[in-house]
């Protein structure tokens, strides 16, 4: 059998694949859709100090191949994660990645801090990719001293692997990246969906509540994959590539791109089933080549290949 172990800031996971927040709730609501067990870890969708609504309906649209979406955060808020949410989503078979997200320093610390003392919780995602609602000028994630300051505040408060989800428009995704790794982070999720929008022609307006959402899907993977590449070659901490993985195929183009892992999140709406498939599909490519790890697909492309 191939070993499709792989490990990330002393994290080890049966195989390459996560399940990208916001695409299966909290993890429970798509248990009876999705083996949680055949994936490497999978991670909840974004929590907040306090609760949040979200934008206004409609949040999700077809999009040109992908999927838009402008759901804003909903969660129920850290409080109601932490003594609803999380045991419950902690016994689906797989490690717990908790993605938060803050607007100021008080929230990130007390996120950090109450999130990453529960062993439930094998690693933080910090969400800096949604627009900052007190920055709207100068985003955080466009901001490589204010990511460095972001990150090393959520360094002090906990000792779990931190991975840091970047957004793909940025005016340098590679001084956000080295600003992540020199202030504390273990991990770079490479990266989140681009905005975009589409509008109703009979109604003259655009079709999402928010007017613009985040495009996500297979029209992403050739923009992030290339990311990955860039930012592969600036850092030395461990990629998760995501964007647009559809297939099997897809997972170990990013893999060979420079990264460690990758997030799985759109397909799922259309087929649940597709991590297990994704898997399956991996082993089959192994066989076919002959590999005995999945760790020598890692920077392949670049000559980087893992021993």
């Amino acid at each position: 059998m191939p070993d499709l172990r792989v490990e990330i800031a002393g994290l080890e996971l049966r195989n390459p694949l996560i399940l990208a927040s916001g695409t299966v709730g909290y993890g429970p609501e798509y248990e009876s859709l999705i083996e949680f067990e055949t994936v490497g870890a999978f991670v909840t969708k974004t929590v907040t100090v306090e609760p949040r609504a979200g934008n206004a309906p409609p949040r999700l649209v077809e999009a040109g191949g992908g999927l838009l979406n402008a759901i804003g955060l909903e969660n129920v808020g850290l409080a109601a994660f932490l003594e609803e949410k999380l045991p419950e989503a902690a016994r689906l078979g797989a490690p717990l990645i908790a993605s938060v997200a803050a607007t100021s320093d008080d929230q990130l610390e007390t996120l950090a801090g109450e999130v990453g003392r529960r062993p439930e919780v094998s690693a933080l995602e910090l969400n800096i990719s949604c627009p900052n609602v007190d920055r709207t000028e100068n985003p955080l994630w466009n901001d490589p001293e204010g990511t460095a300051s972001f990150v090393g505040r959520a360094r002090a408060a906990t000792s779990k692997p931190l991975f840091l989800k970047l957004a793909p428009q940025t005016a340098s995704i590679e001084a956000v990246a080295l600003a992540a790794e020199d202030a504390g982070a273990d991990a770079l999720v490479v990266a989140n969906t681009m905005t975009g929008m589409r509008i109703d022609r009979r109604a003259r307006r655009p079709v999402l509540g928010n007017a613009t959402g985040g495009l996500s899907g297979p029209p992403l993977k050739p923009i992030n994959l290339a990311l990955v590449w860039r930012v592969g070659s600036r850092v030395g901490i461990p990629i998760i590539g995501s964007g647009g993985v559809s297939n099997a195929d897809d997972a170990v183009e990013y893999l060979m791109a420079g990264s460690t892992a990758v997030e799985l999140g759109t397909i799922l709406y259309r087929s649940p089933g597709a991590a297990t498939e994704v898997v399956g599909g991996l082993i089959d490519i192994m066989e076919e080549d002959g590999t005995e790890r999945i760790s020598t697909y890692i920077g392949a492309a670049r000559g980087e290949a893992a021993s």
